[in-house]
């Protein structure tokens, strides 16, 4: 099969410049377009010169469209009313649109499904194949044991991260709440200061640290009388973000327009 033609959208950012090496890196795809936000210092330079290097032949555009017109696939980890608007556009083109961006509203995912009845969209909290298996973990678990275990949810991030709960950490909560047959919002404690009370029976705990350059720990922890069961995740490294995302871009080609995750990826949806 030829090489994959990639679009990366916000290529300044550090996912943005991990992407665009780990593409650079691949024997199934190449880079042809990457974006950034209008007034950026990089736009109008050749990629390869912004990031320090040589040539590359890419120019840094302010318009996704032109971006997205010529790729086979767009991987976008930026915010979530670009995310929205990026989608419309990857409907338009019949382009695999992945979604590593965090911070998405109901509203916002809501919005996705038109424009995944036109284009195959691939969207994860986390794009870490280990964390997609640690989320199927989570969900078996919580299936198996009663309310008898009391579940939280403790996820650290780096302090530039601006959203909490982590994208990860929902991800993990709603497997857990399917697994128990319950829904989530309803059923989810966060931010907890002050006289609180007991704790609730039944409901799902969620804990955010913020510090240095933590790339992203979670763990979910099955919390009863006498013991408890602890599934962790660590990354060390931010290329698991970018490597997965790659994998869903390329697993993503020729597959019927709809909205899917990275289960569907990882054969286990």
């Amino acid at each position: 099969m030829d090489s994959m033609g990639i679009a990366v959208m916000g290529a300044s950012g550090r996912m943005g410049q991990m992407l665009i090496e780990t593409i650079n890196a691949s024997d199934k795809a190449h880079l042809v377009a990457v974006t950034e936000r209008p007034g950026h210092e990089w736009i109008g330079a050749d990629l390869g010169y912004a990031m320090g290097g040589v040539q590359s032949g890419v120019p840094v555009v302010d318009d996704p469209l032109d971006a997205i017109v010529k790729a086979q696939a767009v991987i976008d980890f930026t915010t979530p009313a670009a995310t929205v608007a990026h989608a419309k556009l990857t409907a338009q083109a019949r382009a695999v649109h992945v979604i590593g961006t965090t911070g998405m509203s109901p509203e916002d995912i809501a919005a996705l499904e038109p424009c995944a009845r036109h284009a195959t969209i691939i969207r994860a909290g986390n794009m870490s194949l280990g964390v997609n298996l640690l989320v199927r973990l989570a969900q078996e678990v919580a299936a198996a044991l009663d309310d008898d275990f009391d579940v939280e949810i403790v996820e650290a991030h780096h302090r530039h991260k601006v959203d909490a709960p982590s994208g990860t950490a929902l991800m993990l909560g709603e497997a857990v709440a399917h697994g128990r047959n319950v829904d989530l919002a309803a059923s989810s404690d966060r931010g907890r200061d002050g006289i609180t009370g007991e704790r609730k029976r039944g409901h799902i705990g969620f804990s955010a640290i913020r510090g240095g350059d933590i790339v992203g720990e979670h763990d979910v922890i099955f919390a009863a009388d006498g013991e408890r069961i602890v599934l962790r995740h660590l990354a060390t490294d931010r290329g698991i973000f970018a490597r997965g995302a790659l994998k869903a871009a390329l697993w993503g080609r020729g597959r019927a327009p709809g909205h899917y995750s990275m289960m569907s990826v990882l054969g286990l949806a």
